[in-house]
């Protein structure tokens, strides 16, 4: 029966769970190897094909959203609120109809295929790069590549000005689509990218200014010192609209894109993903949950992540609108407000922040109201652990006096489903987010490389510490990892690093056969450096990382060993430095060995007395004092600053200790390497102790 359905029919036969106490992946008989589980899959596709699209007429993410063009065309698709002038304030949302995103884009493809002609471009494939915020031209810029088989090349400002030269350089960029204030870095960085020609400004260049004094003028008398000229928006669509140009729809295995992950060291890597992969994470993530054509999504975390992406583009395959926030974090709330979206996409970070606000003004306020919340919140939490098939986030007499309150406070009164990803999210605080809210969050594991998806929690799944089963358009298996101790043979559950394998799946990195090679093994599987266990539901859960990689819980990555190599060096008085971040935290911390001699003047000299170097019990109490190490945490910022470490790559908060790493405790090998693992489980309560004290403060800083 299934392989007649299609569509929104197809998609809910796909979320219907199994039966209640049945696993959500299944192994595939025989399929393992030694050092090696069976392959999983989802419960649905055992032994079928891996999901590709709902519609075997739509294969690229163009026909995606042609085909909801046929029957959406005077439909709300993209809306943004302008800045008004008179009030200075923003105002309320505007829109444009599918139909008239469709002619805009069709336009700017066409025009920007004339303009590559002008600058005497002769491939019939090659990219454009994209650097702007969250807006509707971020969207209508990228259709109208894709209108022409062009794909786009994803530019974000964490990378840095010699990233963005790599990656300009790297993938042969004539043509960068930007917003204005990127303009600047562009024509700086214009004489080390000679391939690049010219800019197309996604924001207007000309405000009735009088002749000769517009922006464009102006940018493009400056940027003719660089050999590089300057176009508006309006200017390409308007030339586009001239043209006779047919569309020229991509295939298949065509590329939707080039997206470049910040990467742990060095220059980041381009991974090459194709049409079929964007359709694929689409499809996948459709079997999860889906706004409907009536409800709007709230555009605010970065589309040149491929996490964003695959959510807009789930409302195009739909027919949902997209609302994109003013640009400003702060103002998201107040934009959701005005917006009332149905659906509703997040990062740890994010679901935090709510949680911390909605508990000062709920559960930790006084008298009978901070009493009822309570009760509340612990009654919801203990529906939420009952027996699958009985555990659920509803309540119907508290959701009406509590939860919706809750949701419409932040403008989420229309909410039906949140989903996080990017890193794990603290079981504690996906639990109380699902009790305040009265919704299901449903937890997702991805990578750019799986175009976002490789597994997610069932809407009807109320557990938590795991992000769910295997996508349908994913196969996994988990490898043994001996040095480690993580073994497939492992009780209650097999344990090792996560390999995938699937239609979501990347072709590659770009101009990276080394790399490349090294991520994928001779069956195809990918290495994706995550240590995981699958629980007897077919569950998975990441429990470590194969490199010394660390993703922290706003997605980004970092190399803890390059700070630490930078730390080491920094104060007299260290021997030795581990640092540490939970996925599930926003921020470093770290454990600093330190030198009595060199340690006892320093700490003396902030208490104002005297500390032996041979006292190593006024040493370690001179270690343990707030004073002491906030000044530490002053030092390293100072440290941080001075090496252009990112905002999350310096340490927010320190425990010091007399040599804390030996051969004799087995946190050090033979050859004096730091065992990382082995470190973390032994001083997993100092670090704990270091969070808490951190948050704890941050706490009282924002209610001051």
């Amino acid at each position: 029966m299934s392989e007649k359905l299609t569509g929104e029919a197809y998609a809910r036969y796909l979320r219907t769970a199994p039966p209640n106490g049945s696993p959500f992946s299944l192994p595939i008989p025989g399929s393992e190897k030694e050092d090696r589980t069976p392959i999983y899959r989802h419960w649905r596709f055992l032994d079928k094909p891996l999901l590709k699209t709902m519609d075997p007429k739509i294969l690229t993410i163009h026909d995606t959203f042609e085909a909801t063009l046929k029957t959406h065309r005077n439909q709300k698709c993209l809306g943004s609120r302008p800045w008004k002038v008179e009030t200075q304030k923003f105002g309320d949302y505007e829109w444009m109809t599918y139909g008239e995103v469709a002619k805009r884009r069709e336009n700017f493809g066409k025009g920007l295929v004339e303009l590559h002609k002008k600058a005497g471009v002769t491939a019939q494939k090659y990219g454009v790069g994209l650097w702007c915020q969250n807006r509707p031209e971020w969207q209508i810029a990228d259709l109208g590549c894709m209108s022409q088989s062009i794909f786009s090349v994803s530019i974000y400002d964490t990378l840095g000005p010699e990233a963005t030269e790599h990656i300009i350089n790297c993938t042969d960029l004539v043509c960068v689509m930007s917003s204005l204030e990127h303009i600047p870095t562009l024509l700086r960085l214009a004489p080390k990218v000679p391939v690049f020609k010219f800019i197309v400004c996604l924001d207007s260049l000309d405000d009735g200014d009088r002749p000769g004094s517009s922006k464009a003028v102006i940018l493009n008398a400056i940027s003719q010192n660089v050999n590089i000229t300057i176009y508006s928006m309006k200017e390409v669509e308007a030339l586009g609209a001239k043209s006779n140009l047919p569309m020229n729809p991509p295939r298949p295995d065509d590329l939707i894109t080039i997206n470049f992950t910040s990467g742990t060291a060095g220059l980041p890597k381009g991974v090459v993903l194709t049409h079929s992969n964007a359709v694929a994470g689409v499809t996948s993530a459709r079997t999860i949950t889906s706004t409907s054509p009536s409800e709007s999504l709230i555009s605010y975390l970065p589309l040149a992540h491929i996490f964003e992406r695959v959510v807009e583009q789930g409302c195009f395959n739909v027919g949902s609108s997209i609302g994109y926030f003013r640009g400003d974090v702060a103002g998201l709330v107040e934009d959701m407000k005005v917006l009332r979206p149905g659906g509703f996409i997040g990062v740890p970070r994010v679901y935090n922040r709510f949680a911390s606000v909605i508990r000062s003004r709920t559960v930790e306020g006084t008298g009978l109201s901070g009493a009822l919340a309570r009760h509340i919140i612990e009654t919801k939490k203990s529906m939420l652990e009952l027996p699958p098939g009985q555990a659920t986030v509803k309540h119907r007499v508290y959701d009406y006096f509590y939860a919706h309150k809750v949701r419409s406070a932040l403008g989420l009164q229309n909410l039906n489903t949140l989903v996080t990803g990017s890193a794990p999210l603290d079981p504690a605080v996906l639990q109380f987010i699902r009790a305040a809210f009265g919704r299901p969050v449903c937890q997702g594991y991805g990578l750019t490389e799986t175009y976002a998806i490789a597994s997610c929690q069932h809407l009807d799944d109320c557990s938590v510490g795991n992000c769910g089963m295997v996508a349908p358009g994913m196969e996994i298996c988990l490898q043994s990892v001996h040095e480690m101790e993580y073994l497939v043979t492992d009780s209650p559950y097999p344990r090792g690093e996560l390999l995938l394998r699937g239609t979501c799946l990347f072709k590659g990195y770009h101009k990276d056969p080394e790399e490349t090679a090294k991520a994928f093994l001779p069956d195809g599987f990918f290495r994706t450096g995550d240590i995981a266990e699958i629980d007897n539901l077919g569950r998975i859960r990441i429990i470590d990382r194969l490199k010394n990689v660390l993703k922290l819980a706003q997605g980004e990555y970092l190399s803890p060993e390059r700070i630490e190599n930078v730390l080491m060096g920094s104060l007299s008085f260290f021997t030795q430095v581990y640092v540490h971040g939970d996925s599930n935290q926003s921020f470093l911390v770290a454990l600093c060995g330190v030198e009595p001699v060199n340690f006892a003047a320093y700490a003396g000299k902030i208490l104002s007395k005297t500390i032996a170097p041979d006292d190593l019990e006024a040493i370690r109490a001179a270690a343990r004092n707030i004073r002491v190490r906030k000044e530490v945490i002053k030092d390293l910022d100072i440290v941080a600053r001075k090496n252009k470490f990112n905002s999350f790559e310096r340490i927010r908060n320190v425990w010091l200790e007399v040599e804390p790493f030996t051969i004799q405790n087995n946190l050090l090998t033979p050859t004096l390497k730091l065992k990382r693992s082995q470190t973390v489980k032994k001083y997993r309560d100092e670090i704990d102790a270091l969070y808490a004290e951190s948050l704890a403060d941050e706490s009282l800083r924002a209610k001051l």
